[in-house]
């Protein structure tokens, strides 16, 4: 599996996929506001995040503090080069691109 890194500012960066379904309006809430502080809402309950691997720890834990793992789900998935450059989008917002970036 390749998985799509990418140069930003020097460091390497992941793009993820971040899917959730959390029945808890409050809950569903605070992950919707913590999330949009890490990617770019792209669908109701989905989100596109352009990640280092210290940033996506610290999202991971943060999230941990606020989800209920009996009764909610979440998904990272992190996008191979390959899938990603077949994506194809209709309506909505484009592809998250984090400026400066080099496909390695």
């Amino acid at each position: 599996m390749r998985v799509l890194v990418l140069l930003f500012n020097g460091g390497a960066v992941i793009f993820y996929v971040v899917i959730y379904d959390i029945p808890n309006d409050k809950r569903r809430k605070r992950v919707f506001d913590l999330l949009t502080g890490y990617g770019t809402w792209v669908q109701y309950s989905a989100f596109e995040c352009v990640l280092s691997d210290k940033k996506f720890s610290e999202l991971q834990n943060r999230l941990r503090r606020v989800v209920n793992l009996e009764e909610d789900s979440l998904r990272f998935y992190p996008m191979q080069h390959h899938s990603l450059s077949q994506a194809v989008i209709w309506g909505g917002v484009p592809l998250t691109q984090p400026s400066g970036s080099t496909i390695v």
